[in-house]
């Protein structure tokens, strides 16, 4: 265990989902000490306990909901706990899926809400504090969809596009400040939300391979904890799926539409191989062609979580 994240305190919203939990994980087996905030309280205990079996304390927030004064209570509860902490992760997220016409005002603004101005005002919260104490790692949980669109996915597409661009501003912002500001843009994950999604289509939703477990997100996190980068991106690109445009007219393989949800758990794993999975491809698999041609942009100052003792 590197005397680097020894004791170390870390803030993750969205901590009880997939991502959320093996980030958690990852950290605490460092020695980190860590924050969890969820609006999903029996899976967050259950993580908390299992931090804590590590070796380390995980104080759980229970959020009721997005907005300013729920981001500023979870600063105050991590201050109030730990004195202080160095770095935040905004990392919740829902799913959604859908054309412009059949995806529901307010489900296409909850997304918004949650993604985007969740990510905000977790940022707000975050800098505030950072402001006080002269430095800290700030990381925005965003997507390889958000560089490329595809059909079907146009409020998740913005939300996750809304997280890069507001993520970048702010990182010139703070240049020179000793903040830290990241982006890390996921591919296709091997998470449940594929079949407990809020999905207006007619299709079962699917995974197309290569699909990346979350522990490589969450291993894509502590590496811009440890040495900040302004973007990572998670996962290679595998194949064109442009011919999604042309079954989208014409294929309607499942007519049994899923109840829409924002619930996100269960088990992918298992179904992977299904013949559907072609329909629809989330985390934005296509997307990280658009960034392979380009050099990873590092932030001012290399320093991240060890720099301060």
């Amino acid at each position: 265990m590197s005397r680097g994240w020894k004791n170390r305190v870390v803030v993750i919203t969205g901590a009880s989902n997939d991502t959320g939990r093996a980030t958690a994980r990852a950290l605490a087996r460092k020695g980190v000490q860590l924050v969890l905030a969820s609006r999903r309280a029996a899976p967050l205990g259950d993580l908390v306990r299992g931090c804590e079996a590590l070796g380390v304390r995980a104080l759980p927030v229970h959020l009721e909901g997005d907005g300013a004064d729920a981001a500023q209570m979870l600063a105050w509860e991590a201050v109030r706990a730990f004195g202080h902490f160095d770095a935040w992760i905004n990392n919740a997220g829902d799913y959604l899926t859908g054309s412009l016409e059949e995806t529901p005002d307010d489900a296409f603004r909850q997304l918004l809400e949650t993604h985007f101005l969740g990510t905000v005002q977790g940022t707000r919260a975050a800098v505030a504090w950072f402001r006080h104490q002269g430095y800290g790692t700030l990381v925005n949980v965003s997507s390889s969809q958000s560089g490329v669109p595809a059909p079907f996915v146009s409020a998740y597409a913005a939300s996750r596009h809304a997280v890069r661009g507001f993520t970048a501003s702010v990182r010139q912002e703070l240049l020179g400040t000793g903040i830290h500001v990241c982006t890390v843009l996921p591919a296709a994950i091997d998470a449940p939300l594929w079949h407990h999604t809020a999905n207006y289509t007619d299709w079962r939703l699917g995974p197309e391979e290569p699909v990346h477990a979350p522990e490589r997100v969450a291993r894509a996190i502590l590496r811009v904890l440890r040495e900040p980068q302004a973007e990572v991106q998670v996962g290679p690109p595998v194949r064109p799926w442009g011919r999604l445009a042309r079954l989208a007219g014409t294929r309607h393989a499942n007519r049994e539409r899923q109840a829409p949800t924002a619930a996100l758990y269960g088990d992918v794993s298992s179904r992977r191989k299904r013949s559907l999975r072609r329909l629809l491809v989330a985390g934005g698999v296509l997307a990280t062609a658009a960034f392979l041609g380009g050099k990873r942009a590092r932030s001012a100052s290399p320093s991240g979580l060890f720099t301060h003792s």
